[in-house]
């Protein structure tokens, strides 16, 4: 078994094994018009800060993802303290942050025809995102997510929803899809019959026109509901895995890191799975590289440190970086966001990265 401890040797060879890799995937991938789609929920989060006792007097899983109804979801409203609204929903976050590295990307959700939906679909337009699912009409009113961070930076996520159920196959746009290096499907989604078609059918797509398919796992109570579609899905449609230490090892149902990443190699081309303060770990095939996190980091919030984190990978992989430079990237995109308060950067990521990685768009 490999250790991850041999992170030395790891990284004295890997730069050997970077230009052929790089030119490999720029000739699978070629020209399209975006670097990556993303499908995931469309949500507008709410942030707020509180304490543990908060969480234990309001039965909350600390550090999880729990569903709520509309009406749940108003009295718990009402108890936030000063409470920040912005747009969000994981794979949103990530499109958000590939963006602000300066990709050209598309999201596909779907919003409710509402005053939520409309700050939503013109937040992600205004950064530049292709965003063109017709919003539901007569329905539920759109997704949102109420996030409690604590003072340990924990956030603890309770959603609505909503429109967000309605996203099925016909919301996929083929278009898009076929003109996107990647698809990257979001984990939370699985969960409404529909969706599940809708993933699908973007992967079908994305394959049949020489595309990759990502997927991040998002939470580990998702993968506890959802572990044999997840299996299958990764054995017949995923290219690219996210997830970190809890999701991957409750995906293979084994107590140590080592042996789940020892099971994912063989099912995806390549896996980036996170570990908080210990960095990541990226594998394809025989390939393993062992990458720190970001050094004297003040954590805020980690509401979105995944989300970021995707997003800084997937801009490695589509501008022909090595594996072990996209992972860096993406904890650079991880430190950013979770430095502050919220899911989205507040600073440009391009300028960012130029300025700590010396990389240029």
């Amino acid at each position: 078994m490999w250790s991850l401890y041999c992170a030395p040797l790891i990284r004295s060879i890997s730069n050997i094994v970077y230009s052929t890799i790089s030119s490999e995937r720029e000739a699978r991938l070629g020209n399209k018009r975006f670097h990556v789609v993303g499908i995931g929920n469309a949500i507008v989060d709410v942030l707020a800060k509180t304490d543990d006792a908060f969480l234990e007097s309001n039965d909350m899983t600390k550090g999880g993802m729990t569903l709520i109804d509309e009406i749940m979801a108003g009295t718990l409203y009402g108890k936030m303290r000063a409470p920040m609204e912005q747009s969000g929903g994981s794979a949103a976050n990530t499109i958000a942050a590939m963006a602000s590295l300066g990709s050209d990307c598309a999201f596909i959700g779907k919003v409710c025809d509402d005053l939520l939906g409309e700050r939503f679909t013109d937040a992600i337009r205004d950064i530049g995102v292709t965003f063109e699912t017709p919003p539901a009409r007569d329905t539920t009113s759109t997704a949102r997510c109420l996030i409690f961070v604590t003072p340990d930076a924990q956030r603890t996520m309770l959603t609505y929803l909503g429109t967000c159920v309605e996203l099925g196959p016909r919301d996929i746009d083929p278009e898009i899809i076929a003109d996107s290096q990647i698809t990257y499907l979001e984990g939370y989604l699985w969960d409404p019959p529909e969706a599940k078609e809708a993933f699908i059918r973007a992967a079908d797509i994305a394959h049949q026109s020489g595309n990759k398919v990502s997927l991040s796992l998002s939470d580990a109570f998702c993968v506890d509901r959802h572990r044999d579609d997840f299996l299958q899905l990764l054995e017949g449609h995923v290219d690219i895995l996210f997830a970190n230490e809890q999701e991957i090892t409750s995906l293979y149902q084994v107590d140590e890191f080592d042996e789940a990443l020892q099971y994912v190699r063989g099912h995806c081309e390549i896996a980036a799975l996170t570990r908080s303060e210990k960095g990541s770990v990226v594998v394809s095939g025989d390939e393993i590289h062992v990458i720190d996190a970001e050094p004297d980091v003040t954590v805020v919030d980690t509401t979105g440190a995944g989300d970021a984190y995707a997003a800084g990978f997937l801009y490695g992989l589509t501008h022909h970086l090595g594996l072990r430079d996209a992972a860096h990237v993406g904890s650079v995109a991880a430190a950013e966001v979770i430095s502050h308060m919220g899911a989205r950067p507040a600073e440009p990521l391009g300028s960012l990265i130029e300025h700590k990685l010396d990389f240029k768009n």
